[in-house]
């Protein structure tokens, strides 16, 4: 009678939690549209409804990708995962002469933004319960500094 309530149980945990991983609403052929015209070539794509905005994520060429949409299907935005090597020398003398210099870097992405404009941002952890995702300029200019979890 045990192994049956408890069979019971966890079937009933998983009935309730496997629509929690399902989309909210479907995502709009005009958003799933602007993504395949700007990256035709894009492999692995998993789509998450944030409500506000889309991100979609997803490799191409052997990187891993998220990319921003409105619910419009207007691009705001992606970021590129990219290794310390691929970071210009002007990012990582900003961090060198930052407070957070002695930090330890644990994340390095590429912002690509519709103006064109690229950005790095470094996330940087002290310790478990202190870490910052920094925003630096092409020029190594730290632009912005956000407490992360």
């Amino acid at each position: 009678m045990r192994s049956v309530l408890f069979g019971l149980l966890v079937l009933t945990v998983i009935a309730i939690t496997q629509p929690l991983n399902a989309q909210i609403r479907k995502i709009p052929a005009v958003v799933t549209d602007a993504f395949k015209y700007k990256y035709r070539n894009a492999e692995s794509v998993e789509w998450k409804d944030k409500l506000s905005h889309f991100v979609v994520y997803f490799q191409l060429g052997g990187d891993k990708y998220e990319a921003y949409f409105k619910n419009d299907g207007t691009w705001t935005g992606s970021q590129k995962e990219i290794t310390q090597e691929e970071l210009p020398e002007e990012v990582m003398e900003g961090l060198d002469k930052s407070k957070y210099a002695d930090w330890e870097i644990v994340g390095y992405f590429e912002l690509i933004q519709p103006s064109d404009k690229t950005e790095y941002r470094l996330l940087v952890s002290k310790s478990d319960l202190n870490k910052r995702d920094l925003t630096f300029s092409k020029e190594g200019r730290l632009v912005r500094d956000k407490l992360t979890l």
